[in-house]
């Protein structure tokens, strides 16, 4: 998922895509306790994706707030 894609999106449908990209993450934690993962870079792809959801809401909140003033 690129952040050009994220920021045609609402805040409400990309926390949605933040909470589905956390779930998965944590199944994938589990299984690779428990050795069963398949993808283990997968991992990696997913905290990448949060991050870069979490920063694109922060930036439409901060240009929200600076729209307001």
């Amino acid at each position: 998922m690129k952040a050009k894609e994220l920021r045609e999106q609402s805040i409400e449908e990309m926390q949605a895509k933040e909470r589905d990209c956390r779930e998965e993450l944590f199944k994938l934690n589990l299984q690779k306790h428990g050795g069963q993962i398949e993808k283990p870079s997968r991992i990696r792809e997913l905290r990448h994706d949060i991050a870069r959801i979490q920063t694109v809401i922060t930036q439409k909140r901060r240009a929200a707030a600076a729209g307001a003033k």
